[in-house]
Parts: C-alpha cells; sequence; structure tokens
C-alpha cells in the first residue's frame, strides 16, 4: 500500500490509533506508512506526569495536566482494553481506581508488547497541516532538538492531541491585584503546595471536584468551589462549602454573587479547556464544545469538511480508552478501504445534527452513560476491534454515579465487575484518603 498517514499526538488517542494499524498488520494486512508526531520525549499524553508548568524543555507550552496524587475518579472497568485487560497486565485483579501511574503502566504495557514504538518520531511538533493541491495534506513539522523542518505529503492525517491542554481562562475584576496565587488546573502540579491554605475553586465539574477532593486530603485549611450555574451537591466536609458565581476580588476577599464573601490564599480556576489547533489550517480546524456529540465529525471522528482528515477524542468522557480504541479501529477501516464515508455533505451533517438530538435528548440521569454506551458499540461492531460488554461498562459507571452521591470522599473504596473477565475488583488495601502515597509500587504492595 502506497498509502502514508500521519497522526499527531501519542497520548492515549495516538497510541490506539497505532495498536489499530499494528493489530490489521498482525492479521496479513497491507497497511500504509504510519508516522506518529509527539512533541514530548515519551509517549503516554497527559498520563505522563511532568513538574513542569509553563514551557517544557524545548521550550514550547507544556501540554499536560497532570498532578501529583491523582487517582482514577472513574472506575477501570469502564475503560479497560477490550484486548488487553487490567488481570493480563499486573497478572491479578487490582482494585477500581488506580493512580496516575498504575494507569500509565498499564497502557505503556499495550503499546510496548504491540512493538509500536518505531512509527513516532518524539520531540517532533507539528507546525502546520493544509490541504495540498494534489489532494491529501502538506505536513511541515520540526525536530525540536536539531531545530530541522519537514515538509511531507500524507493521504491522511489523524489528530489525536487532545482537547485538555489549552485552559479557558477567564478574568474577574482585582485579579489582577490578588494578593495570592491564581492558577488554572493546567498548572496544578502538587496539592501539599495548598496545606493550611484557604482555596477558592472555580468551577463545578471533575476537574474542581478532583482538585478540591486532593487539597482536602493533603491538609488544605477550607475549600470554598464557586458555581456558575449549579452546584456538585455532593455532602463534602466541614470544610468544604459551595458557593454562587465570583463577582469579585478586593486583596485576598473574594466576593460572590449572593453577598457573601471569603479570605482566601489561592485561586484555582476550574474553568475548563478549549479545542486549540494552531497548527491546523483554518478550514481544517475543528471547532467544538466538550459535549459527547461532536461538532463538524461524522460519527464523532470524521472532519465533514475534508473526509481525508479525522479527529480521535474529542468528546466529553465517559468512556475513554475503550472509546479511543473503538474510533482508532474504526478509522483504520475507513482508511483500509473497508468501510465507506459518505461523500455528500448533506448526509454528512445530517449525521451530526442526530447525535446531537439524541444527547440532548438523554442529557439528564443515566442518559449521557447509556447514550456514549451505544456510540462505542456502534463503532464496535463496524470493526473487528474485540467485542465487549458494554452494559456491564454502563452498570459500573452508575454504579459509581451513586457511590459518590452516598460518600464522595469514599466513593474511590468501592470495586466492581470488569466486562471483559467478569472478575469483581477487589478493595485496595487502604482507604484512598489514608493512600498518601500514589506510586505503583505502593499500590500494587500486598
Amino acid at each position: 500500500m502506497s498509502k502514508r498517514v500521519a497522526i499527531i499526538g501519542a497520548g492515549p488517542s495516538g497510541l490506539a490509533q497505532l495498536r489499530a494499524f499494528q493489530s490489521a498488520k498482525a492479521k496479513g494486512s497491507d497497511i500504509p506508512e504510519i508516522v506518529c508526531f509527539e512533541k514530548q520525549s515519551d509517549w503516554g499524553g497527559l498520563w505522563r506526569y511532568d513538574w513542569r508548568t509553563g514551557l517544557d524543555a524545548n521550550g514550547e507550552p507544556v501540554h499536560g495536566s497532570m498532578y501529583r496524587y491523582l487517582w482514577s475518579n472513574g472506575p477501570k472497568e469502564g475503560l479497560e482494553f477490550a484486548d488487553y485487560s487490567f488481570d493480563e497486565h499486573f497478572g491479578k485483579p487490582i482494585a477500581s481506581y488506580p493512580p496516575r501511574a498504575v494507569l500509565f503502566d498499564y497502557i505503556e504495557g499495550r503499546v510496548k508488547k504491540a512493538g509500536i514504538r518505531d512509527w513516532i518520531r518524539f520531540e517532533t511538533a507539528v507546525r502546520r497541516v493544509e490541504e495540498s493541491a494534489s489532494g491529501g495534506f502538506r505536513l511541515i513539522a520540526e525536530d525540536l532538538k536539531s531545530g530541522e523542518e519537514t515538509d511531507e505529503h500524507y493521504d491522511h492525517v489523524i489528530v489525536a492531541s487532545g482537547h485538555f491542554s489549552t485552559p479557558n481562562v477567564p478574568h474577574y475584576p482585582g485579579f489582577d491585584r490578588f494578593g495570592g496565587r491564581i492558577l488554572h488546573a493546567h498548572d496544578f502540579r502538587d496539592a501539599l503546595e495548598f496545606k493550611d491554605k484557604d482555596i477558592l475553586i472555580l468551577g463545578s465539574s471533575y476537574s474542581a471536584e478532583d482538585i478540591g477532593s486532593q487539597c482536602w486530603k493533603y491538609g488544605a485549611k477550607s475549600i470554598t468551589c464557586a458555581y456558575r450555574t449549579a452546584p456538585m451537591g455532593y455532602d463534602w466536609p466541614d470544610n468544604w462549602e459551595e458557593v454562587p458565581a465570583l463577582e469579585r476580588v478586593e486583596g485576598k476577599t473574594a466576593h460572590f454573587i449572593d453577598g457573601t464573601s471569603k479570605e482566601v490564599d489561592a485561586i484555582i480556576l476550574c474553568t475548563g479547556y478549549l479545542h486549540h489547533f494552531p497548527f491546523m489550517e483554518g478550514k481544517l480546524k475543528l471547532h467544538t464544545t466538550n459535549r459527547l456529540a461532536t461538532k463538524d465529525l461524522y460519527k464523532g471522528v470524521t472532519f465533514i469538511g475534508n473526509t481525508d482528515l479525522f479527529y480521535l477524542g474529542m468528546q466529553d468522557q465517559w468512556y475513554t480508552f475503550n472509546m479511543f480504541d473503538a474510533q482508532a479501529w474504526w478509522v483504520r477501516d475507513v482508511i483500509l478501504g473497508r468501510i465507506e464515508v459518505p461523500t455528500d455533505q448533506d448526509t454528512l451533517l445530517a449525521d451530526v445534527t442526530a447525535r446531537e438530538n439524541e444527547e440532548d435528548a438523554k442529557a439528564d440521569g443515566y442518559g449521557p452513560i447509556e447514550y456514549q454506551g451505544a456510540y462505542v458499540q456502534e463503532l464496535m461492531e463496524e470493526t473487528d476491534y474485540p467485542n465487549f460488554d458494554i452494559q456491564a461498562a454502563n452498570q459500573a459507571f452508575k454504579e459509581w454515579k451513586g457511590h459518590k452521591k452516598q460518600n464522595i470522599m469514599t466513593f474511590r473504596d468501592n470495586g466492581y465487575t470488569s466486562p471483559l473477565t467478569g472478575t469483581k475488583a477487589p478493595p485496595h488495601h487502604t482507604p484512598w484518603k489514608d493512600a498518601l502515597d500514589d506510586s505503583l509500587e505502593a499500590y500494587l504492595k500486598t
């Protein structure tokens, strides 16, 4: 096969795409030339921890938002690779909420086994992707060590760079004169920095919940979460409160729209991220928000403005690793000619609209879980990706939601049944609130 395929990013989505092509090759299929561009020095994307913020060692904007002490905030039973179980990787069942180091080891284990590292150009940043007059794409990339640029042609481009690296940073009156520290979740690295501090968190989604929980666990004096639309509504510890939106800051005093105020030492902006692709030609850029049904993507992956271009993992996420796999296998089969994508714009747009309408109809309760589970199932049924029990994975997510409502600080102490192996996860040896060492070695200790 003479085709050339560029994959941008070697995080979970990009690695899923590499694994999809490797799987086809292992089964005897002729595959295109594959080149994966990764600006970091190693694979893993956001699951790699790096202490750096701002700029990396090559002067590039830091991609990762990972922080120390992060544990999975959803059950591993909902993200398990269908072709590589946690039991297989670790040689035994493990608890349902692993810390970052454990999940990274699991991700890395599969791709090491697949032997795909030679397909990746590390420390290489994609600078420009544009349509070629002759079809396909022109891709300009820079080797960050040598400074040398390559200018190459590719028949397909797959953007797998994620959408959790460019912070959405709001401004409030008084921020410029605040007497403490202001940072976005993207730059949060260590909860111990905020031990004995009064912290204000802006936001009411997963980042606010988890960063606040980490700060509570590691000794913050108080946590105040300000919401714009609705509170998270959990039964928080005594030193944690939720208040309406921030209005302004005067010195170190935060004033809220309900007339209340709070003295704070630090403000952490858990205000989300932007879908930002500065390396893409204007007409090739994806413009969407963090929702389950992505705008401008047929089947959630094929860019409707140019069906030779794909975006992976651009959805709001319940499912993660296994959804990226399902998408990657489907994209692979489009490129291999096994799946035909419509060329008619009306048909492509109709698919996007139908998915948006279905998401809107399932916005409450367990609807979003079932919606994304059905989406993963749809993609799996059109490829040879190993089928797994979607309903069992959905059930794990539903139980997880219930356990959070019961006790937001102990939900990680529960276990669920693997959709792959049928085994029930054992309890971790230490309750989450007391497990201060998040290393692989400490977690796997018996």
